[in-house]
């Protein structure tokens, strides 16, 4: 069994010698319990290639505290994560198989073994108001960590961290945590996880973070590729969150597919159309095939609101409760659908055929040109189209119908009266196809 817990937390570097602050001076804070100290043990799992830790994304198995057990974190893009967790079992060394199911489209079905171990000495500082509710713990560790290759104890990596998680508190509590920590000498940590602190530089970077600045009189081919690796990514990215059913995960994957196949439409001419247009009818399918849970998503939360905004005398009976009992039932059907359509070889070969676009693009002879004589004619002449689907959709006299023509050109940038931000010619910045102007 799957459990979800949402991590809201922030870390901070820590010297040996350093002291927590009296934490009771937080806001909010009326007591603190008395510190809980224990010990915990974890073994993080990855490909060789180290795969999942590229993405950001950590497998772990953890013994002690009250949480023992499986653990998989995603980060959500915003700087949080997700942790899946499942019971310890009887197996140590193989992964249970609902979470190599999440992490498939980057493990590709490659072996998660262990790439380090992490060994904890945690104190755990409760934060409780005056209710005795537990509003966020802070943690103080003193960790060791080795990796397979690191031979005896002399190689391990030490360091001290503080962490703040909330509980039942909210974000301005963890703010006025951290500028707390901070005054007393610790800073925040440079690593968004232990394993990316034990694996260091070894973890291979995914063609998007740490991309050096375009330089001037780039060619188009240059910026265009930057444009596709950031949306490759972003679906990969999203991949996990559809497959865990992480609240809206499905509509978010969906829109990083809608944006890919609108920067490979919209950049035709520069790509041998040959590679390009079976990729675009792949990542069309994939879309379609996440849209029915999607739908039954929307659909239960709009049916929802129309009921509770009906005064109490016109729902007669359990008209809720029927509502939310069909609509999970359908909602689960295209569910299985679509992880069905995830799990498939056919995407599985999408994906590999995104990993060679971005890694040796077909690029056409206009690729080669200076990006500000090829990027703004294929911007206007996008813009343009959007205006001519906006113009139909506001003669639609159908609300439905235009609603539908509307939600094609989402994936451009909106409205009348905005202009396209301009190409930057000594920059080589390009304007994002899929966002406002």
């Amino acid at each position: 069994m799957v459990s979800v817990h949402r991590e809201v937390e922030d870390k901070f570097e820590a010297d040996d010698d350093a002291e927590l602050p009296r934490l009771d001076r937080l806001p909010g804070v009326a007591t603190v319990h008395p510190p809980v100290e224990v010990e915990l043990h974890a073994t993080y799992f990855d490909t060789a290639e180290l795969a999942l830790a590229a993405a950001g994304i950590t497998v772990r198995r953890r013994t002690g505290g009250d949480d023992a057990g499986w653990h998989l974190k995603l980060p959500d893009g915003n700087g949080h994560r997700d942790e899946l967790r499942v019971p310890l079992g009887r197996a140590a060394r193989t992964v249970p198989k609902p979470l190599r199911r999440v992490v498939r489209a980057l493990s590709r079905d490659r072996p998660l073994a262990a790439v380090a171990t992490v060994r904890t000495r945690r104190c755990v500082h409760r934060l409780l108001d005056v209710d005795g509710r537990v509003l966020a713990e802070v943690c103080d560790d003193t960790v060791s960590a080795s990796t397979p290759a690191s031979g005896d104890a002399g190689d391990e990596v030490r360091w001290r961290e503080w962490e703040v998680e909330l509980v039942d508190g909210n974000p301005t509590l963890l703010v006025a945590a951290g500028r707390l920590l901070q005054d007393v000498g610790s800073s925040p940590s440079r690593q968004s996880s232990k394993l990316a602190r034990v694996l260091g530089d070894r973890v291979p970077q995914n063609g998007v973070v740490g991309q050096p600045r375009l330089k001037p009189g780039v060619s188009a081919g240059e910026v265009v590729l930057r444009r596709l690796r950031e949306q490759v990514a972003e679906v990969k990215l999203r991949d996990p969150h559809a497959r865990s059913d992480a609240p809206d995960g499905v509509h978010k994957m969906r829109v990083a597919l809608r944006r890919l196949r609108s920067a490979l439409a919209t950049f035709g001419p520069l790509l041998d159309r040959e590679v390009t247009d079976p990729l675009r009818a792949e990542l069309k399918w994939v879309a379609t095939a996440l849209g029915a849970a999607r739908d039954a998503e929307v659909l239960q939360d709009k049916l929802s609101a129309a009921i509770r905004a009906e005064s109490k005398g016109l729902v007669l009976g359990p008209v809720s409760a029927r509502v939310q009992a069909e609509l999970r039932g359908a909602y689960k059907h295209a569910r299985q659908s679509a992880l069905e359509t995830l799990d498939s070889d056919r995407y599985l070969a999408a994906l590999a055929g995104l990993d060679r676009l971005v890694a040796d693009p077909p690029w056409t002879a206009k690729a080669h040109r200076p990006g500000y004589e090829v990027l703004p004619k294929r911007m206007r002449r996008e813009w343009k189209r959007l205006g001519r689907r906006v113009d139909e959709a506001e003669r639609a006299g159908d609300q439905a119908q235009r609603d539908n023509l509307l939600h094609e050109p989402a994936r451009r940038p909106s409205g009348r009266g905005m202009r396209p931000r301009r190409w930057s010619r000594s920059t080589g910045e390009m304007p994002n196809a899929s966002q406002r102007g």
